[in-house]
């Protein structure tokens, strides 16, 4: 089959290789879309460790089941299907819980690492075990169930929050998943939303999405502004999905007393943080990882359209010009939201 490769560190191939070999629990699904995480774009640097080359990336991905494995009974060839981007054990501590994200076991298709490699879906096929499927309703596009993924994740966190009624929450980074969870919080009980982003074409974007209030942290002090838009106190909640330094304790600093902080970026990671901050206004810093059951409803919020999903595409493009399009969001990422391969 072909797939692309990343052969090495800023650099992806598109080359045969062997179709996958699936076991009896497991289904061969032909890919019909798979959109580049920003996680993807960090691993095809290098900077973050989990994209060690070879490998074939994509865990954001949709197709239709080739083939099946004899102990498959809940699928068949040729329905449409997503998947989990977490591969979970589904008998451990944890996902007895219910807490998948956290199983002992757990592994994430389309990385390669020091403890595994999982190959992913940037490819003509990708091999998926049964237990991780979800079906893709038939008014669901291949390109939209690939949004799913980070539709969950950003699911994940706003159910973290335990918001409550007229609260105002700040989203610091409005890429994919930060302009998911501005679509969450607009149908959610929170009364004002205000997204801050160095990006102006997506504060615009975020904007148009119905966010009451857009801060470029480049000319403006974003502390002095929320503060006056809250009466003085800071906002009720904050969701950082950056995952740097400077972004995290703005984040911290811009809660009122006894608010919460939602930690969902991970691109730096570790830095000082002015615990002091937390102790003395009595904050509530989660972290938020994944997702647990929330695949399926992220499916079905966008079937009924109540979640839109297609206005985060800046691109869908063949699987071809994968190397071209993870340069640009690696090196010119301005107006670039997300970008979906075609294999």
């Amino acid at each position: 089959m072909k797939a692309l490769v990343l052969t090495e560190y800023n650099h992806l191939e598109m080359k045969d290789v062997p179709t996958p070999q699936i076991s009896d629990n497991e289904v061969l699904i032909r890919v019909k879309a798979c959109s580049i995480c920003g996680s993807d774009v960090h691993g095809y640097d290098g900077s973050s460790g989990r994209r060690i080359p070879p490998v074939i990336m994509g865990h954001e991905a949709a197709g239709i089941i080739e083939e099946t494995g004899s102990a498959v009974m809940k699928f068949k060839k040729g329905d449409r299907v997503t998947f989990n981007s977490s591969l979970y054990c589904g008998d451990c501590f944890y996902c007895r819980r219910g807490e998948q994200n956290m199983c002992e076991s757990g592994k994430v298709f389309g990385v390669a690492c020091a403890d595994y490699k999982l190959d992913g879906a940037m490819a003509e096929y990708v091999k998926i075990p049964e237990h991780v499927l979800y079906p893709v309703p038939d008014n669901v596009t291949f390109e939209q169930a690939a949004l799913a993924e980070p539709l969950s994740i950003a699911l994940h966190a706003v159910g973290r929050a335990a918001i409550k009624i007229n609260d105002t929450a700040v989203v610091f980074g409005v890429g994919t998943i930060g302009i998911m969870m501005l679509k969450l919080l607009k149908i959610s009980s929170a009364n004002r939303i205000i997204a801050v982003d160095i990006d102006d074409s997506k504060l615009d974007n975020a904007k148009k999405l119905g966010a009451d209030l857009v801060l470029n942290s480049k000319n403006c002090n974003v502390l002095e502004e929320i503060l006056a838009y809250t009466n003085g106190r800071g906002a009720d909640l904050c969701f950082e999905a950056v995952g740097i330094p400077s972004t995290t304790n703005m984040c911290l600093d811009c809660l009122r007393k006894n608010g919460t902080a939602v930690l969902v970026g991970n691109v730096t990671p570790e830095f000082n943080l002015a615990i002091s901050k937390a102790v003395f206004k009595e904050l509530r810093i989660i972290g938020s990882y994944a997702c647990t059951t929330e695949y399926a409803t992220s499916l079905d919020l966008i079937a009924s359209g109540k979640i839109e999903v297609d206005d985060v595409v800046s691109k869908a493009a063949p699987l071809e010009e994968g190397n071209e399009w993870f340069h640009k969001l690696h090196d010119e990422p301005a107006g670039l939201v997300k970008v979906i391969l075609l294999p």
